[in-house]
């Protein structure tokens, strides 16, 4: 009965061992994007991330990319992108947090940021504090819900505020899983946007996608191809790839979990 007892209780932790093998706590990353106007020069621009989670995030039978949110994680992220083009230099700096709330489906975001925009010798020196908040529910496994508000507030310049509806489901089709997300800001003509976006999991480590995105402030459109994969629980790559009228845009992106 001893050596029963103690069996068990060392298949049990050896279980819990391989289970935490696959968790993280945090998730660094980093990225590198160029815009291609058709009647201008290029714009590149560089980018640092992070995120930590409060506890542990669980893998499990999840698409990696997917873990965090199906394990319902609440977070602190930040972020900074910086870009400096023949003395053009624009710079965003962004920090927010995520909040499921326990024993609930209920969940809080919300996020601030300050964009830096500057031309060298021109005078031209302008900084905008950016802000989102939103109340989301889970009404069913996968699926959140997410109405808000994002605003605007530009030093010596205009500010708004304009609502948000946003919604992401993760479920599985047949075999492989799929990723639906779309959001839309519902503010004047002159202030809609619209995004939606979808993605095919060919495994649990590898997916493709697509999304389109609608800015009416800037009277743009733009397609894009999305692809990411991950080499193992801790490392992965990323990429898309933008087609608009006025302009096109490649990214590459790759992050670590520990």
């Amino acid at each position: 009965m001893k050596k029963i007892l103690i069996a068990s209780t060392a298949l049990l932790a050896g279980l819990s061992v391989t289970s935490m093998a696959n968790a993280y706590q945090a998730e660094v990353g980093g990225s590198y994007s160029y815009l291609d106007p058709d009647h201008a020069d290029g714009v590149s621009q560089f980018g640092v991330n992070g995120t930590y989670y409060f506890n542990p995030v669980e893998t499990r039978d999840a698409p990696l990319a997917e873990a965090a949110f199906l394990d319902r994680a609440s977070n602190v992220h930040g972020s900074v992108n910086y870009g400096d083009n023949s003395g053009t230099k624009n710079t965003t700096y962004s920090a927010g947090a995520e909040y499921y709330v326990p024993e609930s489906n209920f969940y809080l975001g919300g996020n601030v940021g300050r964009n830096e925009y500057k031309i060298d010798n021109t005078g031209i020196d302008r900084k905008t504090t950016l802000y989102n908040a939103e109340v989301g529910y889970l009404p069913a496994p996968g699926l959140l819900v997410a109405v808000g508000a994002q605003g605007y507030d530009t030093q010596h310049g205009g500010d708004g505020v304009d609502p948000t509806l946003r919604a992401k489901y993760v479920t599985q089709v047949g075999q492989h899983d799929i990723n639906l997300e779309a959001r839309g800001v519902f503010g004047n003509d002159e202030n809609k946007q619209y995004y939606v976006a979808g993605d095919y999991y060919i495994d649990k480590t590898l997916s493709i996608g697509a999304d389109y995105s609608k800015d009416k402030s800037i009277d743009e459109d733009q397609w894009g191809l999305t692809a990411k994969k991950y080499f193992n629980n801790n490392v992965s790559v990323d990429g898309r790839l933008g087609f608009g009228d006025n302009y096109n845009t490649y990214s590459v992106g790759a992050s670590y979990r520990f």
